[in-house]
């Protein structure tokens, strides 16, 4: 089984908002060029943190409610939940270092 969660609209609350731990949500489409530079990150971080963190990926063109409830503009976009809150967030293509900076200064 895969470390990163595939999730979508209905199950964004259960699996994010009302998670136990902390949870990076990462949206992402097909057509999204950035988007597969960035997924091999993302699997790497989800099974490096996989003791203190959940991540989990949404395909934004399916599931437009929980983009749109994370203001999300652009993609790649990658959202930090903590406590039912949005306490870090980005957009745009990032590197391995970068997402790991941003989630050990807020875990």
């Amino acid at each position: 089984m895969s470390s990163v969660v595939e999730i979508s609209d209905p199950q964004f609350e259960q699996e994010v908002e009302s998670a136990d731990k902390p949870v990076l949500v990462y949206f992402w489409a097909p057509w999204c060029g950035p988007c597969r530079l960035v997924s091999p990150s993302i699997k790497a971080i989800a099974d490096a943190y996989s003791d203190r963190l959940k991540v989990v990926k949404l395909e934004i063109d399916p599931s437009p409610q929980s983009a749109a409830k994370c203001k999300v503009e652009g993609l790649p976009a990658l959202r930090l939940f903590k406590d039912k809150q949005i306490v870090a967030s980005h957009e745009g293509a990032i590197g391995k270092q970068q997402i790991q900076t941003m989630l050990d200064s807020n875990l």
